[in-house]
């Protein structure tokens, strides 16, 4: 199944993607199924049924949209955490080099990860705002999960059930903010946490599997600015897989419904792993769009100026996601 959060009126929705018809699920079960996606993951095996038994819908009837007459929001605008992990070695690697680094013993030990801000969730074509003092933006082309059943210490052969389903995540970072304050030893802290976009549409596993080779996905991922091709990459050549992500992550902790993982930043999947030779940084009115094979496009455009932001805000009722 494929599921989207949209704007309706002055609140956000979620909806089921059917062809290209967007299913309040709300209005078509009368109330049956909640409003806004995060609460329908939280319901569990009820959810799951009552999905289970909907049937095909056609436009015209109430509760139904065409895809192109919707407004998408972040699949799931307010997730109940984000954890990014750095789980593509390539990434690691040309990273590190670009700084005369190489890579730690320990980063083969474990995954390893960090919490961004899980308030600041932006959507499908919804401006971004560098941070004032930003001259080096960045986008970094990832694959995010959710969880969608509570845990703790999920071994890895175990792991895979407690996935609800996958999105595109652009994990945009700051980098000379990021190259400043880390030299601290602490962070990403405000390299990061002005800006995470989800979406489009969040994927269940079984709409996936005729891509499985294993325990991963066969999935290209590319990422260009301007139409221009930066980023080629696959899912398949993660390292550490998000069975060993969410092993890690629930190691003496529970993990609850509506959590966010992300993968980290796949192989050339970032201007610093390229390197400004290859393209500037992001700059007001660069357009990025990311694309995973079943998972959609995520597209997002640099704010020219706060007042742009702000302008897009009003139209949508001052709902930033």
């Amino acid at each position: 199944m494929k599921f989207v959060s949209f704007h309706n009126s002055n609140e956000v929705r979620a909806g089921l993607l059917q062809d290209d018809l967007v299913i309040d699920l709300y209005e078509v079960t009368h109330g049956s199924l909640p409003k806004d996606l995060l609460s329908l993951i939280e319901m569990g095996d009820e959810a799951r049924s009552e999905l289970a038994s909907l049937r095909q819908f056609t436009v015209g009837e109430r509760g139904v949209h065409l895809l192109h007459d919707v407004t998408l929001r972040a699949p799931i605008p307010r997730p109940v955490s984000i954890r990014d992990f750095y789980a593509f070695e390539e990434h690691v690697k040309t990273a590190r080099k670009r700084r005369g680094l190489d890579v730690v013993p320990e980063w083969y030990d474990v995954p390893v990860f960090y919490f961004t801000n899980h308030l600041a969730v932006k959507g499908p074509d919804e401006m971004i705002t560098a941070p004032r003092d930003c001259e080096w933006l960045d986008y970094e082309l990832e694959i995010a999960c959710v969880i969608g059943k509570e845990g703790r210490n999920i071994s890895k052969e175990h792991a895979e059930n407690h996935i609800f389903g996958y999105f595109i995540m652009n994990d945009w970072s700051a980098r000379d903010i990021q190259k400043h304050e880390m030299k601290v030893g602490l962070g990403p802290a405000k390299g990061k946490d002005f800006a995470t976009s989800f979406g489009p549409y969040l994927v269940t596993g079984d709409e996936l599997e005729s891509v499985r080779t294993g325990d991963r996905f066969d999935m290209k991922m590319t990422a260009k600015v301007n139409g221009k091709l930066l980023s080629l990459g696959n899912f398949k050549d993660i390292h550490y897989t998000f069975t060993d992500m969410i092993e890690r992550a629930s190691k003496d902790v529970t993990l609850y419904p509506g959590e966010v993982i992300g993968s980290g930043t796949v192989g050339s999947g970032c201007i610093l792993e390229l390197g400004t030779e290859t393209h500037r940084w992001l700059e007001p009115g660069d357009e990025v769009e990311l694309e995973i094979e079943g998972l959609g496009v995520l597209r997002n455009k640099v704010a020219s100026s706060r007042k742009e932001e702000n302008h897009v805000l009003s139209q949508n009722g001052g709902n930033p996601s």
